[in-house]
């Protein structure tokens, strides 16, 4: 079922959860570990992240360098074939500009075409570690606006092999990132609302914020996006706060500012279980606020923390 599907049809607000795939050479238990403890919560969707290869020198026998490409996390489309195998749950999968070209992005769309699954979060993805910025690959979609197009394209039938004609429909519900703190590559937070217009206005049906600490930001960023006519369903991403390091890291990583009542307390902490308890409680104030506000979806970022999102989901389910 599709991500608009499950938000038209909800009486309540809906929860979904976000992990990553495994490093190379676990298996699938690991995401099942994951997630079993969340399942009692009966998530709408599992949204399963998706990772460019990163750039490595590995020292030759000679004592000279030579580059290889190395992708750490594989796995984002047998993974979603797998969720949705064991848990019966549907599956939204990543897609990134990053590390690919639009024909491996085409063969991507396609195999999950064939395994039912009809959700796509389309993103552009970061530059690689060691570069300062973003460039797409040979052949590949610059922006994310290019990659919906792509996606569109695919819905409508059209295929990159210009042979082949009356090719069958895809039918993927697009979904788009949005950041209520502004994207940290945007000038101003006016023009990365017309950038995230124009992603709406090419086909994207939903958006999936950042992660934020401020319920305000959200709820700014909400009514600036209907006043700029983006009125697709607007789900909010969180995350808890488990540890000081967390302090600094966020905001750089991730371009996003912490509240002075949340650091204070974080920063009074003697210990990460005394953080992970303070992130906690933070985090579900910010979803019975959110709740109470009637958005159409709790989204947690999981990412290693399955029993902080249990601790919190329970509270407010």
């Amino acid at each position: 079922m599709k991500v608009t599907e499950h938000i038209a049809q909800a009486k309540d607000t809906l929860i979904s959860f976000e992990v990553l795939p495994p490093l190379k050479g676990k298996t699938i238990n690991s995401i099942y570990d994951h997630l079993d403890p969340l399942m009692e919560f009966k998530p709408s969707w599992i949204n399963v992240t998706y990772h460019r290869s990163e750039t490595m020198f590995k020292k030759k026998a000679d004592g000279s360098f030579e580059k290889v490409d190395v992708r750490k996390r594989p796995g984002t489309v047998g993974i979603c074939a797998a969720i949705m195998n064991h848990y019966q749950v549907d599956a939204v999968p990543h897609i990134i500009c990053g590390g690919f070209t639009k024909r491996e992005t085409e063969d991507a769309l396609i195999d999950l075409n064939f395994l039912g699954i009809d959700n796509a979060l389309l993103l552009r993805g970061d530059a690689p570690k060691n570069e300062s910025s973003f460039e797409p690959e040979k052949g590949g979609n610059r922006s994310a606006l290019d990659l919906i197009q792509q996606v569109v394209r695919l819905n409508n039938g059209l295929y990159l092999d210009e042979e082949i004609l009356s090719g069958s429909r895809t039918n993927f519900c697009i979904g788009v990132a949005g950041y209520p703190e502004k994207h940290f590559e945007a000038p101003n937070l006016e023009i990365d609302l017309q950038r995230l217009k124009e992603k709406v206005d090419a086909g994207a049906e939903y958006i999936m914020t950042q992660m934020f600490f401020n319920n305000q930001k959200y709820f700014e960023f909400v009514d600036l996006c209907r006043k700029n006519g983006i009125n697709v369903p607007i789900i909010p991403g969180l995350k808890p706060l488990t540890n000081k390091k967390q302090l600094s890291i966020l905001p750089r990583v991730f371009h996003v500012d912490l509240p002075t009542e949340l650091s204070n307390d974080i920063m009074k902490c003697k210990t990460d279980e005394e953080c992970e308890q303070v992130g906690t409680e933070w985090l579900i104030q910010q979803s019975r606020e959110l709740k109470k506000a009637g958005v159409p979806v709790l989204h947690y970022y999981t990412l290693g923390k399955p029993k902080v999102i249990k601790n919190v989901v329970e509270k407010i389910a």
